[in-house]
């Protein structure tokens, strides 16, 4: 684990270390989350009798629940982090122009028309080699 840490602050140096500690509150709003879910989808069938739109709302008020409670615990808190610094990374992300970007991709087609082509007459080559040389089977 130590070595895992190490590793962890040469690659980003600025990152605090991370450690991975369940506190019996975080297991228990964990599995509290997990039961919600089921919950809901139970719920979801039982009301089968009912208009669509009560069974949707019970499903989508149970399911905002066991959300909330999920993005409560350690784990849902380390998940929007990296949500967080996700999106950070994103916009330091250089993307190319429209020009660049269109250019690349007529480059792509033409990569793909001249290798198709390659194969096409590889492919006639070899079969005029083979069927009409060697073998003689002439159509």
């Amino acid at each position: 684990m130590h070595a895992l840490r190490q590793h962890t602050a040469m690659a980003n140096p600025t990152a605090p270390p991370v450690e991975t500690v369940s506190t019996g509150a975080d297991k228990a709003k964990l599995a509290a989350a997990g039961i919600l879910v089921v919950v809901a989808v139970v719920a979801f069938y039982l009301l089968g009798k009912q208009d669509l739109w009560v069974r949707v709302a019970a499903l989508i008020v149970l399911m905002v629940v066991a959300a909330a409670t999920f993005f409560t615990s350690e784990p849902g808190k380390q998940l929007i982090a990296y949500g967080q610094d996700s999106i950070r990374e994103v916009k330091k992300v250089v993307w190319p122009t429209r020009k660049e970007a269109l250019q690349m991709t007529g480059y792509v087609f033409a990569f793909v028309v001249v290798m198709a082509l390659f194969l096409w007459l590889t492919d006639k080559t070899l079969e005029w080699v083979l069927y009409d040389l060697i073998l003689g089977w002439k159509r």
